[in-house]
């Protein structure tokens, strides 16, 4: 993606199903757990770079025995960093203590972070805020082994405000309104109740204190708990968490919004949010990992048992379809069909835009995440180079020379690498001029790959702000001097913000947005967009169920065509010499080609939670009031 945006994390459970000596005989190690929990958060690394954690929780330790670790960093390579740490504590130990070796009853004793239950998470530092602080796992303490809560997600609340009033209604004096910190109250609350409620059954029965905590481990029924913590949230959610005493769960929003995928053996449980890192680290087959319906729980109970328990009724399923487009693994089978399809169904668009001649068109993507895409749209470019051949060879007929033949079969579309990403630049002088000046040298070109007057077709994977655009690629692709530069994303116009965990908060940050308000202006309908704004106005104390998408009113006056092309007005740099198109995905392709990931509220406004309606109006509420903050 030409612009950087960020992606909220990712996640990993990992239960370890057998004693730990089962590994040591088996793999040479007792941490085998910790080198999976290493190999998972490597390979979910595109999901977060600025900061990781991780915690362990071991079973069956007795009274005054440590039983969880957790470690954090934001470290400039925060996975690298967690577990040099791990690894260095491991080693400083068996060098004090070398009978620990080979004795894996003391290694879990003595040693942090090996544990048969394990977390990892990576994340984003979005909104500026990435000190360590925010930082997941984050941990809820407590003297009841049953009531330490680890909890870790993928998930944004589009509430936090409603569920942290709750908290205080119930009595907590919750430290922050964070909707990290607030979701874990929420939890232990109901958690604390259940342990609570337990240990007053079970006195009842005549056990004693001691006696009560391993009867409360084994009958405490998370579903439970989770139903009544999750009444009320409203977002895209894939939530895992670990109880002291060993239960481990990771919970999945109603739409469906984030991804949770799971597999299980008899030697280990584990869930993630990328179905490949799932495949690679355990060598097992795509069929073999399966994802976590909406809606529902993965629970692992200490014992070992796995269950698939229903916690809110699904929705409508909303998987979002710009996690696959761009953040998500493209390693992942059915991710890459999809972005080859998205690819191939540009391409008439594209045809059209060079009048057929594909003869003088270069073809080429920007890199890197657009590649893939990019082959399906030259596989579409192929498919119908052949059929002009295969018309042209049966016009001919048997008369056709061998030279004829060799000149028709010779035509094929040309392809090159011609943007080239550079070494990442740091722009340390200030000024705006020095600036642009650094921006525009992001990415090189390949010299002499395009002939002057060629059309040069380059596709990205979306285009959602259009900055590097403007400020590097475009005025770098001019260089080649091409008759036009055809840019297109294989996403459509992205028009609405997220409010479910990608880093994409206001209005007016969006080329298809300004692309819009500028059409406003030159159509002298600026009152239409206050009287949206009034609208929007009207509704900020009606509930969340009753607010309407009043901003699909801001982009209903113009087509798709007509937004883009002005975007490619905007997007033109004023010295440059080419003709500038740019062609989005519609919304169309984009379902035909994502078929079981619907979630499309970025390109349409069609939020699937009620809170993303509301988030929609405040952002445009804050852009006409120029306020410069997110709108939740």
């Amino acid at each position: 993606m030409s612009d950087a945006i960020k992606h909220e994390c990712g996640i990993s459970l990992i239960r370890l199903l057998k004693p730990l000596e089962y590994y040591q005989e088996k793999y040479g190690s007792a941490f085998y757990g910790v080198n999976k929990m290493y190999l998972m958060m490597e390979k979910q690394h595109n999901r977060g770079q600025d900061g990781a954690g991780f915690a362990s929780i071991k079973l069956d330790m007795e009274a005054g025995e440590r039983y969880m670790s957790r470690v954090r960093s934001i470290d400039q390579q925060p996975i690298q960093d967690i577990f040099a740490q791990i690894n260095d504590r491991i080693n400083t130990s068996f060098k004090e203590n070398p009978e620990y070796i080979n004795d894996v009853a003391k290694q879990k004793k003595h040693i942090p972070y090996i544990g048969e239950v394990l977390l990892g998470h990576v994340r984003y530092g979005t909104f500026g805020k990435n000190s360590i602080e925010s930082v997941h796992p984050f941990l809820r303490q407590n003297n009841w082994m049953h009531r330490n809560l680890i909890v870790a997600g993928n998930f944004n609340m589009t509430n936090v405000n409603e569920l942290f009033d709750n908290l205080i209604q119930i009595g907590q004096h919750p430290k922050e309104k964070a909707d990290t910190v607030t979701v874990m109250e929420k939890i232990g609350h109901f958690l604390d109740d259940a342990v609570a409620q337990l240990y007053k059954d079970i006195k009842k029965e005549g056990f004693n204190k001691r006696e009560a905590s391993p009867i409360i481990a084994e009958r405490l029924n998370v579903a439970k708990i989770l139903r009544r913590a999750a009444k009320n949230f409203d977002g895209g959610y894939a939530m895992a968490g670990m109880l002291g005493h060993g239960d481990s769960f990771v919970l999945r929003d109603p739409a469906g919004i984030r991804p949770a995928y799971y597999y299980k053996d008899h030697e280990i449980a584990v869930v993630a949010s990328e179905r490949p890192a799932i495949q690679t680290v355990f060598n097992v087959n795509f069929d073999d990992v399966k994802e976590l319906d909406p809606g529902h729980a993965i629970i692992i109970k200490k014992n070992g048992k796995v269950k698939i328990k229903k916690i809110l009724d699904p929705t409508e399923r909303k998987a979002c379809s710009f996690e696959r487009i761009y953040f998500s693994r493209g390693s992942d089978k059915e991710i890459y069909q999809e972005r080859k399809m998205l690819g191939k169904l540009l391409f008439p668009l594209i045809l059209k835009s060079i009048d057929d001649d594909i003869k003088n068109t270069v073809f080429s993507y920007i890199p890197n995440t657009a590649e893939t895409s990019f082959f399906g749209m030259v596989i579409a470019a192929q498919n119908y180079m052949n059929k002009k051949k295969e018309e042209q060879i049966l016009s001919i007929g048997r008369k056709i020379t061998r030279e004829e033949l060799h000149e028709i079969l010779e035509v094929r579309p040309r392809i090159e690498k011609v943007a080239i990403k550079d070494a990442k630049l740091r722009t340390f002088i200030t000024q705006d001029s020095s600036r642009d000046d650094l921006v525009a040298h992001v990415y090189d070109i390949s010299y002499g790959s395009v002939k002057e007057n060629d059309n040069l077709v380059i596709i990205d994977d979306s285009i959602v702000r259009g900055t590097t655009l403007q400020k590097s690629i475009l005025r770098i692709l001019d260089r080649l001097l091409p008759k036009k530069i055809i840019v297109v994303s294989s996403a459509p116009q992205i028009r609405y913000p997220d409010c479910y965990g990608i880093d994409m908060a206001k209005l007016e940050d969006f080329i298809a947005f300004k692309a819009a308000l500028a059409l406003h202006e030159e159509r002298n309908s600026m009152h239409l967009v206050e009287e949206i704004y009034k609208k929007c106005l009207q509704q900020t104390s009606t509930h969340d169920s009753e607010v309407v998408n009043y901003v699909k009113e801001f982009y209903a006056p113009f087509t798709a065509d007509e937004i883009s092309d002005k975007i490619g007005q905007l997007l033109s740099p004023p010295d440059i010499k080419a003709k500038v198109q740019v062609i989005y995905q519609n919304i169309e392709n984009l379902h035909e080609a994502c078929p079981k990931n619907l979630g499309d509220w970025y390109f349409t406004g069609n939020y699937p939670t009620p809170g993303g309606n509301r988030v929609v109006n405040r952002a445009f509420i804050n852009f006409f009031e120029g306020k410069n903050e997110r709108a939740y």
